[in-house]
């Protein structure tokens, strides 16, 4: 089993499809299943490690105590756990999305991706798709614009980027007003495509790439909503990387999504303080002054900001110093495990 290259998953159900293919498909990759309340007890499937509520009460972090139960921020657990047991690049899905049969493809910090470059908001699926589609968490006063306006592309080159967002073909990922009123499966075609400084598209934790220079801004804030959490780190993340002079890319679909059962209306109440706010927060975050910080003081200024302006509640600060204070020591395992005095089983 490869300890350098792990898959993180989140799941209430028993072992589904989704995880009997990514133990077919990626045999070098360490699975990892990060358990809650609903979860079944005994859950199992070989091949994969599964990190129950009971686990995760052993571990050496204080997230998890001060984690909410029964939202998807227990994923933060599953991050520091990896990291803390030598992981180099990080691959998360959802236990709803099934791999293809070329799944993960290519897995590397470099990618042959075209540049957008105009600035602002820009929906990233129309470089993909020709359909009346845009991805959740974009600001729905832009949907229209964005769909008469065409971005301007470079040739394709080679660009270094640290947070690389694939796609989903058949029930992508969208917001609940999409989900009300269009019908039909989705499938993308198209080159992969490099956002930087400037350019702002939200991406989700559907399936997703992270190499070590940007493990800092795995976090999920903890008192957003469960639809809203991981668009939130995504203009946090966006905004932090960019700082430091990094890319980020969205990438061809390796999977299919077959979605799991949902309130279409409750995802919606979910989504309403991201249909409110969304581009507010990202004019707030991209007016900081982060260049020239190490990403601990960056991720901590972008949730001190969301929390001053009332987007999070007052204990999200406080949660995210955890979250900083577990990656330092989920860190410092790995560099210990490496040299043969593990801190953390």
């Amino acid at each position: 089993m490869n300890n350098a290259r792990w898959i993180v998953v989140t799941t209430i159900n028993p072992p589904t499809e989704t995880v009997r293919r990514l133990v077919d498909l990626c045999p070098e990759w360490q699975i990892l299943v990060v358990g809650d309340r609903k979860t079944p007890p005994d859950w199992h499937y070989p091949g994969v490690r599964f990190l129950s509520v009971d686990e995760q009460k052993t571990l050496n972090f204080a997230l998890a105590e001060s984690s909410p139960y029964n939202h998807y921020a227990r994923k933060n657990l599953g991050y520091l756990y990896a990291i803390a047991h030598g992981a180099e690049v990080l691959l998360e899905t959802d236990d709803d999305n099934l791999p293809y049969d070329w799944y993960p493809g290519s897995v590397t910090p470099e990618v042959l991706a075209r540049r957008v470059e105009s600035t602002g908001w820009q929906n990233v699926y129309r470089h993909f798709s020709t359909a009346r589609i845009w991805p959740r968490g974009f600001p729905l006063e832009l949907v229209n614009e964005s769909l008469r306006t065409d971005s301007s592309l470079s040739a394709p080159s080679a660009q270094n980027c640290a947070i690389q967002q694939f796609l989903a073909d058949e029930n992508p990922d969208v917001d609940a007003v999409y989900r009300l009123t269009a019908e039909g499966d989705i499938f993308f075609r198209g080159e992969d495509i490099a956002l930087e400084s400037g350019s702002w598209c939200p991406f989700n934790s559907q399936n997703t790439l992270w190499w070590p220079e940007a493990f800092t801004y795995l976090y999920l804030p903890c008192s957003a909503t469960f639809r809203m959490t991981d668009i939130w780190r995504s203009f946090v993340a966006q905004v932090c990387l960019y700082a430091s002079g990094g890319r980020l890319a969205f990438r061809g679909a390796n999977m299919f999504q077959r979605r799991n059962d949902h309130s279409l209306i409750r995802d919606f109440a979910d989504e309403v303080s991201g249909y409110l706010n969304n581009m507010a927060i990202m004019e707030k975050l991209s007016r900081l002054q982060l260049a020239g910080f190490d990403p601990a003081h960056q991720l901590y200024a972008c949730y001190e900001e969301m929390t001053t302006a009332g987007y999070l509640r007052p204990e999200e600060l406080q949660l995210a110093r955890f979250w900083l204070d577990d990656l330092h020591s989920a860190r410092n395992s790995a560099l210990a495990s490496r040299e043969g005095t593990p801190l953390l089983r």
